[in-house]
């Protein structure tokens, strides 16, 4: 379906001189610099697939995923999309993909949902009947149907986004490019938002690929991840796997009866792991994986314990860390 060999992306920027002096020097003679975006990345994603692709501002994601798109040419290396490579930009292969970016609009910004999708059926070349059905149904899901003849300027952010995500899967594309598709939105919009994509991939099963900062769309719709640092994949496998392999321990939260920790120094719990929080009648331990047992057993042997929780490491600190260690080769 997707399958990426030695992909590398190389841009020409201009360097900026300081000052008034350099910048009349740089009206003569600008000095260019050679930045990379990707470096020699390969990867293979197959039909009914959704993998998440995470990284730090700058990464390198969304140049992959235009780079898949077809909106813009590699340095080298070779891309196959659907049996296309996507730069030469057929147009069989520009009906059965699609590319949603949370920043920036698609839509025509004075026209109501309804026309925008009209005009789409024509240049997709939907069938009238395909058309109002998937419409019909994609508005049902979304819960937008009173909303189809409102201008797009004059809905919220997430209204607009779930004409955006209609607009974009009114084909029924095999291959889904979602670059952050949650931003800027609020906790309810981001939840339906979620769980419309997910309900879609279950039921039509497209390749689909998932660009987010929000960790939560990654844990709630992909089992496997992709790492990006400075261009290049740092791993690439199953989300749990990180997990794993990268949280060397668990958070131990133990809320004890009315100032149950009253007179408790935070000495006499150092030996037990690293203190998070503590207060009169919480404290919250970082605990290596292989102790987490026996503290527990030790806290409830000496403590009032009222209530115990014990969680994995937050699944965003883990990525960072990845991310923030160089050298890292996975």
């Amino acid at each position: 379906m997707i399958e990426v060999t030695g992909l590398t992306k190389k841009f020409s920027v201009h360097k900026k001189q300081p000052g008034l002096k350099g910048s009349l020097k740089s009206l003569v003679k600008r000095e260019v610099i050679e930045r990379t975006a990707l470096n020699n990345v390969s990867l293979k994603i197959g039909p009914g697939e959704i993998v998440g692709m995470v990284g730090a501002n700058g990464a390198g994601k969304t140049t992959l995923v235009k780079l898949l798109a077809g909106i813009i040419h590699p340095t080298s290396g070779e891309a196959k999309v659907l049996g296309y490579t996507p730069w030469e930009r057929h147009n069989q292969f520009r009906r059965q993909i699609s590319l949603i970016m949370g920043q920036k609009a698609q839509l025509w910004w004075d026209l109501p949902a309804d026309d925008c999708l009209l005009l789409l059926r024509e240049i997709y070349e939907v069938p009238h009947a395909e058309f109002e059905d998937r419409k019909r149904n994609l508005a049902s899901i979304l819960g937008v149907e009173k909303l189809m003849n409102i201008q797009i300027r004059k809905l919220s952010l997430g209204e607009r986004m779930k004409m955006e995500l209609m607009s974009a899967l009114l084909h029924n594309p095999q291959v889904v490019f979602l670059d952050e598709p949650t931003i800027g939105l609020d906790l309810t919009a981001q939840r339906a938002i979620r769980k419309f994509i997910r309900e879609y991939q279950i039921e039509h099963r497209p390749a689909m690929i998932l660009t987010s900062h929000y960790m939560e769309d990654i844990e709630q719709l992909c089992k496997r991840i992709i790492v990006v640092r400075e261009g290049s994949l740092v791993y690439d496998g199953p989300l749990a796997k990180v997990v794993e392999r990268f949280a060397n321990h668990k958070v131990l939260s133990i809320t004890t009866g009315q100032e149950g920790l009253a007179g408790k120094s935070e000495s006499s719990f150092k030996s037990l792991g690293e203190i998070v929080e503590i207060n009169k009648e919480n404290i919250k331990l970082k605990v290596e994986r292989p102790r987490v047992s026996e503290v527990a057993s030790l806290l409830l042997k000496e403590l009032n314990v009222v209530d115990l929780t014990i969680e994995e490491i937050d699944i965003s600190d883990i990525i960072e860390g990845i991310i923030r260690e160089k050298g890292l080769s996975l």
